[in-house]
């Protein structure tokens, strides 16, 4: 009885034998809490969003838990990953990845992570993974108008995708209000028209005859509008993306920055998807333009041909603006499309070269 008093005191006077021994403590300045802007154009003031210190210490303002992804695995290590996984948590999809953000002096930039890890999937909506019939759709223009982003953001199921016009307001907080819902999203790049400037995509068009450095620093301008988008849609553009000369540089520094590509497939003669292949940009292009006529009853029809062609070759893609004729005619299709066994996805699960495992 005595030896068994004697181990239990011993016990009992040692640390405890089931708790996890403290991290050495970091250097005091990592504790402060750190401020991330999730946009920060020269119009628009930024959201600062606070995490909570790593060493657990207090601080103001509201926790938020850190989701960002472990490192990577060892090389001979065999990773099998869900695909609907590896996009960025719901719940947090309004937070930048300060890893994915590089500062400018005209607002953040997307930028490939230490580890690899691109805009173009960190950001992408997850979706079933499944094989069957799919259809991704992409609705832009939003920014332009606060009513219509409202009510676009708001009517349109959360597997549509959305893209921002970036002469649009306030995209930072129409940025987060989209993520909270769950839209993947994407930005508009104003590209030169055949009849440009008679038909003018808007303010720091990228077109044929400026220099190289003057369409990257119009690119940069468009990129630094928002955060948190997977990568960038044509606006307009036949001219630009028939010219490889102007046309390619572009397309390798959103490569360099991990973005995907959409072209809206108005324009036969484009070049992306080859441009989009050399320099390891994720590319999708669409398949019809579903509001060329604003009228209900033919949007519907286009959206039909949509169903048809995913039915036929297993996914398909349509464009459109945030009309709100369009808006309300994808959110009665999108509801009775279900039923008829057809998946809506974001534009991130047709893409080629994503990296989905």
């Amino acid at each position: 009885m005595v030896a068994i008093v004697g181990a239990g005191a011993g016990i009992a006077l040692q640390p405890d034998p089931f708790r996890v021994p403290d991290a050495p403590p970091r250097p005091a300045a990592a504790s402060a809490p750190v401020e991330v802007a999730a946009s920060s154009p020269a119009d628009e003031a930024p959201v600062p969003l606070r995490t909570t210190p790593a060493d657990g210490a207090a601080a103001p303002g509201p926790s938020i838990i850190r989701v960002n992804p472990a490192a990577e695995p060892a090389s001979d290590v065999i990773v099998i990953r869900d695909p609907s996984s590896l996009g960025q948590n719901l719940r947090v999809a309004h937070l930048p990845d300060r890893a994915l953000i590089e500062q400018s002096e005209m607002g953040p930039l997307p930028v490939r992570g230490p580890d690899g890890r691109r805009a173009a999937e960190v950001y992408a909506r997850p979706w079933s993974g499944t094989r069957g019939a799919r259809v991704a759709l992409v609705i832009g223009g939003l920014g332009l108008s606060q009513s219509g982003t409202q009510d676009a953001i708001g009517k349109l199921p959360p597997e549509v995708t959305l893209a921002f016009a970036p002469q649009g307001n306030s995209l930072g907080r129409w940025m987060q209000a989209a993520r909270r819902e769950g839209h993947e999203i994407m930005m508009q790049l104003p590209l030169e028209p055949f009849d440009y400037p008679r038909v003018n995509p808007g303010r720091n068009t990228l077109t044929v005859e400026a220099e190289e450095r003057q369409n990257i620093e119009n690119l940069y301008w468009a990129l630094s509008r928002t955060t948190n988008y997977t990568g960038v849609m044509n606006y307009m553009g036949g001219r630009f993306t028939a010219d490889q000369q102007a046309f390619a540089p572009v397309m390798r520094e959103l490569g360099a920055r991990g973005l995907s590509y959409l072209d809206d497939g108005s324009s036969a003669r484009s070049l992306a998807a080859a441009l989009a292949a050399e320099s390891d940009v994720p590319y999708a292009q669409g398949d019809i333009v579903i509001d060329q006529a604003r009228d209900r009853g033919s949007i519907l029809a286009k959206l039909d041909e949509l169903e048809a062609t995913a039915r036929a070759r297993g996914y398909a893609v349509g464009t459109g603006t945030a009309f709100d004729v369009t808006v309300d005619a994808v959110a009665e299709w999108a509801r009775a499309v279900r039923k008829r066994g057809v998946e809506i996805v974001p534009v991130s699960a047709v893409t080629v070269g994503a990296r989905r495992g």
